[in-house]
């Protein structure tokens, strides 16, 4: 019974934070769309999100949804300075650190679960770097 519990905790963990990547990588894709009209950047964040959804699926995304407990999250608020946006450049910002953090929560919780796993998340937190310096190097 412990184990089971422990593993719905994991599994509510990867939820979260595969939620949370693929909201903040379709909000930097989005500003490089239609913001920044940057095509191949787009197309990389594309790719990268469809990769982390192809990743995180080989884990079983209806045992993720079972273990979703959005009720008794004690972290579900918002804080101050997620209504504080100036520019484009802000939201991409914000956003491009929300995936970068949960990209590495995803990395370690799923060391846990299933290593091969685990390390194809840490090429796509790698990539994401990479796309990251490139979106604020070009401006």
């Amino acid at each position: 019974m412990r184990k089971h519990i422990e593993a719905q905790k994991l599994l509510r963990m990867v939820d979260a934070n595969f939620n949370r990547a693929k909201e903040g990588l379709r909000v930097c894709e989005d500003v490089c769309r239609y913001g920044f009209d940057r095509k191949t950047l787009t197309k990389q964040l594309k790719d990268l999100r469809h990769g982390l959804t192809s990743t995180v699926e080989s884990l079983n995304i209806r045992e993720l949804l079972t273990a979703r407990d959005i009720q008794s999250d004690v972290g579900r608020g918002s804080t101050v300075s997620e209504f504080k946006r100036e520019s484009l450049q802000d939201v991409f910002y914000a956003n491009a650190q929300r995936v970068k953090e949960s990209l590495r929560v995803l990395e370690e919780v799923t060391k846990l679960l299933d290593p091969r796993c685990a390390r194809k998340l840490k090429e796509l937190r790698y990539k994401f770097y990479a796309l990251e310096k490139n979106m604020v190097a070009r401006g």
